[in-house]
């Protein structure tokens, strides 16, 4: 059995569509560098809204994702606050997510990164 509790949904059903799965969103900003070194919420920030501007372009919102995986650089306490970021900037929709600690990212002092799968509308 399932425990209820969980802030987060275990699955998604994707209606008969296109999918669009996006690359990692990274804190960057248009000039391609790492924005707010040092800092969970403050990259978790960034990544969102680039995740959602690759949405945007597609037609697609935040109520649109079916899954996302969150990957986060440090311990426990960084994982949460990236966390809590991103599901506070997805609410009220609440994608069934992963959330992945990981011991380094692409980009020198990148600490977040989030993809997607969405389901187009229409």
């Amino acid at each position: 059995m399932l425990y209820p509790g969980v802030p987060y949904e275990y699955a998604a059903v994707a209606p008969a569509g296109a999918t669009l799965f996006t690359a990692g969103a990274c804190p960057l900003d248009g000039d391609g560098a790492v924005v707010a070194p040092g800092d969970h919420a403050g990259q978790a920030r960034a990544a969102v809204d680039n995740l959602l501007a690759v949405l945007a372009g597609h037609g697609a919102g935040p109520e649109h994702l079916v899954r996302t995986t969150v990957y986060v650089v440090g311990g426990r306490d960084d994982l949460v606050r990236a966390w809590d970021v991103v599901a506070g900037l997805l609410a009220p929709h609440r994608p069934p997510s992963t959330l992945l600690g990981v011991a380094v990212l692409g980009y020198p002092g990148q600490l977040v990164e989030i993809d997607g799968v969405a389901a187009l509308p229409g």
